[in-house]
């Protein structure tokens, strides 16, 4: 796919957004705010983020300064902030901004952050503003930030991507952009999923000569070797991301601090490279032995993965096409192999996600990536792609694997009109990911409180409560319940759809729609026929109409529960729910579908 209809591609994306969540009477959504949305989710999905990212829309005047922000991502401990700034063109063709205009944008979102440590926003801000709640937050752990980013998100290309970090209220901030070529190439590193068969004696000449130590607990031999790196970026330049599908974070791209430092020293010091690098950790379904200067070699590795020391093999990669004359033949790079021996699938997976998750320890590994590979999700992945929509043509998409969308769209599509049929098919708008299916179901669950907590933490408590399931003996999901998730998922993306086109809850609508959604799972439960909802794709008018008008009770509720603290912090507790509900509701709620 070219940089031109990967542009054409996400503006399609920003469309279709944008269609699926208007409605007749419906405000029509903000193309910046949805363009934020698009990028900022990505980001997160690549771990570039530091927690689940929010478009909230601001821009005003400050003491005769413009301010500005599109949206904003804090970390679940509060101690990382990341504010996002968009500069959307929505051209046709592909368009430059410069230096300029990207550091004006930077410094009107600096000067948002700086209104904030200084007190001097809140009180001028309308409480109804969709940035009020994230303003106080802020002015509440701006002391206890260790990391602050300014992310400038556009849809043009520019000259520069890291600028001059400065100093706000004490602390550090540093500058970004992603502009349409960063977003694209993090694209690319998407490739399909494959099992891969590495022979060694073909691509080094010989076997690998190693220590082999056969398994005694039963569940895996372990070898350590050496591998040359121009075998890694063979093997990189071969399989592409594929050849990492088992690690748990993407390349991070050379501008990171460490993977700037293994490109200097490919490039400065590579006889030095195996005394620096700490090494990979490569796990396979099977190993073949080989003889090599009298001792045992690794001649072929089946279901080889990198779980462990992706950066290092993407850098001898991108490292050799960006300074072509770089020298990689003295370089070795250490690796621990692990040869899986013949396990339960379940424990196998465990074993793989156990292995990722203390191997990479350098960066923060989240919950949901470690958990791709458990049998709940396998199984939902499975049953996406086997059960039909109603119309016999479309389907819905679980993205058990953060990018499998967009590989699924590259590895079935392969041509333009190919992925333009498959995305008729099978929609943005019906991808649902690990964190949005615990979003969905725990509000249905009547659990809006882990939903208020964000993405990561309430699907660790979503997967705490599958796993209880199982250990209860509940059989894993079959065809009838996976079609009465996916209503579940319908209900509640109408309900926020509403509730954001009402402009009736400019604040805190993502706690409102999760206490609305759960509050209607605690009325009418049993008699909302989620069959129907299937067969139909959809809610009826009157639902959605009973639905706002529930919404303005539950958000009564919440304001006068609170207490004076801030409702997105008051939604997280239990007591909060407890609160809500303690009293009968005036709907009527008499639809049943």
């Amino acid at each position: 796919m070219e940089l031109l209809e990967f542009l054409h591609q996400t503006q399609q994306q920003i469309r279709d957004e944008i269609s699926a969540r208007t409605a007749p009477g419906m405000e029509i959504p903000f193309e910046e705010l949805v363009f934020t949305e698009v990028v900022a989710t990505h980001m997160a999905d690549v771990g570039m983020t530091c927690g689940e990212p929010r478009a909230c829309h601001y821009s005003a005047k400050v003491v005769n300064a413009n301010v500005r922000l599109s949206g904003f991502a804090l970390s679940d401990d509060g101690d990382q902030l990341d504010l996002f700034v968009s500069l959307y063109q929505g051209t046709h063709d592909l368009t430059s901004i410069s230096d300029t205009e990207v550091t004006k944008a930077a410094e009107h979102c600096a000067r948002f952050l700086t209104a904030c440590v200084e007190g001097r926003l809140s009180s001028k801000m309308d409480e109804s503003s969709d940035a009020y709640a994230m303003v106080l937050t802020v002015e509440q752990v701006y002391r206890e930030l260790d990391q602050i980013r300014i992310y400038v998100l556009t849809d043009a290309q520019v000259k520069t991507r890291m600028f001059k970090s400065r100093e706000i209220g004490g602390k550090t901030v540093k500058l970004e952009v992603m502009d349409i070529v960063r977003l694209y190439n993090h694209w690319q590193e998407g490739k399909p999923r494959d099992e891969l068969v590495v022979n060694f004696e073909e691509v080094c000449g010989r076997p690998l000569p190693c220590v082999w130590v056969p398994g005694e607990a039963g569940e895996y031999d372990y070898a350590m070797t050496v591998v040359p790196g121009e075998a890694l970026r063979f093997l990189y330049e071969k399989f592409g991301t594929r050849i990492l599908e088992a690690n748990v974070r993407s390349f991070l791209t050379t501008s990171k601090e460490v993977n700037k430092g293994i490109s200097n020293t490919l490039r400065e010091a590579p006889a030095r490279f195996m005394a620096f690098n700490n090494g990979i950790v490569i796990v396979a379904d099977e190993a073949r032995l080989g003889q090599v200067n009298g001792g045992p070699g690794i001649a072929w590795l089946k279901g080889m993965q990198i779980v462990n020391g992706g950066q290092t093999t993407a850098s001898m990669f991108f490292t050799k096409k960006k300074f072509p004359s770089t020298d990689l033949g003295p370089v070795r790079v250490p690796a621990k192999v692990i040869v899986l021996r013949d396990l339960d699938q379940a424990l196998e997976e465990e074993l793989i996600a156990d292995i990722s998750k203390y191997a990479n320890s350098q960066n923060k590994v989240n919950a949901s990536d470690l958990s791709a590979n458990k049998p709940f999700h396998v199984a939902i992945e499975k049953l996406a792609m086997m059960t039909f929509c109603p119309d016999g043509y479309g389907r819905w998409f679980y993205e058990r694997a953060a990018g499998s969308y967009k590989v699924m769209l590259e590895r079935e599509g392969k041509t333009p009109a190919g992925i333009k049929r498959l995305q008729e098919s099978m929609p943005p708008a019906r991808r649902i990911t690990k964190t949005d299916l615990a979003k969905y179901l725990c509000a249905w669950r009547q659990k809006p409180d882990f939903v208020s907590l964000g993405g990561q933490k309430n699907f660790a408590a979503f997967m705490r409560m599958i796993e209880a399931q199982v250990e209860a003996g509940q059989a894993a999901p079959d065809a009838a319940e996976y079609k009465r998730m996916i209503a579940s998922v319908i209900l509640f993306k109408t309900a926020e759809k509403v509730i954001r086109g009402s402009g009736r809850f400019p604040a805190f609508q993502a706690n409102v729609t999760a206490y609305t959604v759960a509050v209607l799972s605690k009325l009418r439960e049993d008699s909302i026929d989620l069959t129907l909802i299937w067969q139909k794709q959809g809610i009826s008018a009157d639902l959605s109409r009973e639905i706002l008008v529930l919404a303005s009770e539950v958000n009564d509720r919440l304001q006068r529960t609170a207490g004076g603290k801030m409702i997105s912090e008051w939604a997280k507790r239990r007591e909060c729910w407890e609160s809500v509900t303690d009293s009968d509701f005036s709907v009527s709620l008499s639809a049943t579908h």
